[in-house]
C-alpha cells in the first residue's frame, strides 16, 4: 500500500474507534432510574493556583505601570520637556498625566494582586503609603516641582525591587497610547 492510503485508513480508522467509544460513554435514560443532581456551581481554584495567578497579574501590572513611567514621565522629565519653554511641553504633560493616572490604576491593582500571595503582601506592605502618595503627581507636575518625579520613579522601582524579592521579577512594558486613554 502507498504511503498516503496507508495514512488514510489508519485516520479513519481511528475516527471510528474514537465515535464507537464515545457512543458506549453515553448515557441511557431509559434504562437508568437514578436521577442526578445538576451540576454544582464551579468551585473556587486551590490556594496554589490563585497564588500562583495572583503572581502573574502582579508581575503584569506592575510592568504596564513602570514601562508607562519610563516611556512618559521619565524620559521626557530627564529630557527636559516639562521646563517652561520647552518645544511639546503642553503634549508631554498631557501624555504624563494619562500615564500619571494609568501607572497608578495599574499600581492599585498590582497592590490587590499582592493581596492573593502571602509572599507578596509581606513585600509590598511598607509601600502603600508610596503608592497613595502618587494621587498628587498631576499637581507637582504642573506646579513644576522636579522632585515629584525622583518620587514616582523611587515608588515605582521599589514595587519592582518588591516583586523581585517575592520572586516575581517585574520588568517593563510600555503600553500603547489607546491603553493610556482607557485609563
Amino acid at each position: 500500500m502507498p504511503v498516503p492510503l496507508r495514512r488514510t485508513w489508519v485516520a479513519l480508522i481511528l475516527c471510528c474507534a474514537l465515535l464507537a467509544g464515545t457512543a458506549a460513554c453515553g448515557r441511557d435514560d431509559k434504562t437508568s432510574t437514578k436521577k442526578t443532581p445538576a451540576a454544582a456551581s464551579p468551585s473556587p481554584s486551590t490556594s496554589a493556583e490563585r497564588q500562583k495567578f495572583a503572581k502573574s497579574r502582579f508581575v503584569a501590572n506592575a510592568g504596564l505601570a513602570a514601562g508607562a513611567t519610563y516611556q512618559w514621565i521619565v524620559k521626557p522629565w530627564r529630557a527636559g520637556t516639562f521646563k517652561k519653554g520647552a518645544d511639546g511641553r503642553k503634549v508631554a504633560l498631557v501624555k504624563a498625566g494619562l500615564a500619571g493616572a494609568f501607572a497608578y490604576n495599574r499600581l492599585k491593582a498590582a497592590q490587590k494582586n499582592a493581596q492573593g500571595d502571602p509572599t507578596l503582601t509581606k513585600a509590598l506592605a511598607p509601600l502603600t503609603a508610596g503608592i497613595e502618595s502618587l494621587k498628587n503627581l498631576p499637581a507637582k507636575l504642573r506646579g513644576g516641582d522636579t522632585d515629584a518625579m525622583g518620587a514616582f520613579e523611587d515608588t515605582i522601582n521599589q514595587v519592582k525591587s518588591a516583586g523581585a524579592s517575592a520572586g516575581a521579577p517585574v520588568k517593563d512594558q510600555v503600553p500603547s497610547s489607546s491603553d493610556l486613554s482607557k485609563g
